[in-house]
């Protein structure tokens, strides 16, 4: 991947952001229904030295909390300081979800499915509008951090459309345990940047509402390969190679419930499981029904439903059907 060294002044959201500067600049939104200013911090850091301009974002789902932590201990531990080049971070874009513990936004949309956006559309496509129109015409690379949604807790994994080398060869840098090829979404974040030409690698790891240190880990360990990568991670941080190479994931599928009752998974997610393996079980509350969820197939477990009450159809684990040779 090529970009090219950038040393002229950052002009955004109304701010002039010069190399070797430091700023907070606000991402105005719209206020609270009591009034109140609602601000979004975007944190920049520019070196000295001309280097590429890579984007740290989380929090488009507002109960994605382990994106936000990762972000912010990018911040925090001063990650984000970048030898060359500009680093910009987000750690929460959907503010209104983060206040209110919801995925959506207050009028009940999904951020994620509103991009590009529109000037003067719902709030949700207000502020994807904003994002893509003034923000992401600056950056060269965005890192968008994610994670399972309504109790599923998934295993760190990038996810990326197989064809594109720019992003299959960002993917090996990073070094996730699991790469998942799944097409792009329409309306999504990742679509629209690869609609304008800015690669985005996605992060899934974890679950709504919890952090994992080891999810944590993961995403903070491929940012600063990343970073490394490029020339911009300062010589006191350390980042050592993957213990194990990528798994690439071509094809998958959910297990789904088979009858409603009472959940508890047996395996652990990122652990390979064989066709007919016990994955878990689903009981009634008056011991008298038993059911043993088994692998229709070999593979890995990149997903794990962690609810103890299912429904007869919902999805238990998303299970590995075919891998990259």
């Amino acid at each position: 991947m090529i970009i090219k060294a950038k040393s002229d002044p950052l002009h955004i959201l109304g701010v002039t952001v010069l190399p070797g500067e430091s700023k907070e600049v606000s991402f105005d939104l719209a206020k609270l229904h009591t009034t109140s200013t609602v601000d979004v911090p975007i944190i920049i850091e520019r070196a000295k030295q001309p280097g590429p301009t890579i984007l740290f974002t989380a929090g488009i789902h507002g109960d994605e909390v382990n994106g936000v932590e990762i972000v912010r201990q990018l911040v925090s531990h001063g990650i984000n300081r970048p030898k060359c080049g500009t680093v910009i971070c987000i750690p929460i874009i959907n503010i209104f979800g983060f206040i209110n513990l919801s995925r959506e936004f207050p009028d009940g949309r999904d951020l994620n499915r509103m991009f590009p956006g529109t000037e003067n559309g719902s709030l949700a496509s207000r502020v994807a509008y904003k994002l893509v129109t003034e923000i992401i015409p600056h950056v060269d690379l965005i890192i968008d951090y994610h994670t399972g949604s309504a109790g599923r807790f998934n295993a760190p994994q990038l996810r990326l459309i197989k064809e594109n080398k720019q992003l299959n060869d960002l993917a090996k840098v990073f070094g996730a345990p699991f790469v998942l090829y799944s097409k792009n979404i329409n309306k999504s974040f990742r679509n629209t940047c690869q609609k304008l030409g800015k690669p985005l690698l996605l992060f899934e790891g974890g679950k709504s509402f919890h952090l994992d240190e080891s999810v944590t880990n993961a995403g903070i360990k491929g940012a600063k390969r990343i970073l490394k990568h490029f020339g911009m991670l300062r010589s006191q941080f350390n980042v050592a190679k993957p213990r194990k190479e990528s798994i690439y994931i071509t094809e998958s599928n959910w297990k789904r419930a088979k009858y409603s009752g009472m959940f508890k998974a047996s395996v652990k997610v990122g652990s390979k499981v064989n066709k007919k393996d016990v994955l878990g079980t689903i009981t009634d509350p008056y011991g008298k029904f038993n059911h043993y969820v088994k692998a229709n197939n070999t593979g890995y477990i990149i997903n794990v439903n962690e609810a103890p009450i299912v429904y007869q159809g919902d999805a238990l684990f998303h299970i590995s059907t075919k891998l990259k040779r």
